[in-house]
């Protein structure tokens, strides 16, 4: 992820200031309006998503930290290997999953994952264990609230006996001194 969002990298890179206006998802930095139109009709970049940089910001903090480089070897992931459940550069192909048979391009993993079966599961086991938080924290007010209301009834029955206690203690009391005299 670039360092700034808001402004162009290619005008960063020249010391110019100018905001973005796109986001490109495999340069991974931001476009003002003047480099947005040399990256689509270059050879090299035209066939790059690209996405308004309003929808960017609206993109959840996690998501933004993904990398899509590798971290040893700093080239973009293009192989996702399915033994290992990992996304893999040109380079680590080589050095480390030569043995790998369950290799198949990223992008395909990534336009099947927004339709698997795993994915739907997922969305409707949150959608579930929500509505399960939302029930407890329903249960629990209530639970907080009739215990609210049996303490005061408690303190009500104490007072109650206290009354009776006292009121009793004051027959005793009057009848033992009745008897002294």
């Amino acid at each position: 992820m670039a360092t700034s969002s808001h402004s162009c990298g290619v005008c960063d890179a020249r010391h110019i200031n100018k905001p973005s206006t796109i986001w490109c998802t495999e340069c991974d930095e931001g476009l003002c309006t003047e480099c947005r139109e040399h990256h689509s009709l270059s050879k090299g970049t035209r066939n790059h998503k690209v996405i308004p940089i309003t929808e960017y910001t609206k993109l959840p903090a996690d998501a933004l930290k993904i990398s899509q480089n590798c971290s040893k070897h700093n080239e973009k992931f293009q192989i996702y290997c399915q033994k290992h459940e990992c996304p893999c550069c040109s380079k680590c192909i080589v050095e480390s999953h030569k043995e790998c048979h369950d290799i198949v391009n990223l992008d395909d993993v990534i336009l099947n994952s927004k339709t698997s079966n795993a994915l739907c599961e997922i969305e409707e086991t949150l959608v579930e264990v929500a509505e399960n938080l939302k029930n407890i924290r329903e249960h629990q007010q209530d639970n907080l609230l009739t215990l609210k209301e049996r303490r005061n009834e408690i303190e009500e029955e104490i007072k109650k006996t206290r009354i009776k206690l006292n009121n009793r203690l004051d027959k005793l009391q009057k009848y033992l001194i009745k008897q002294l005299n």
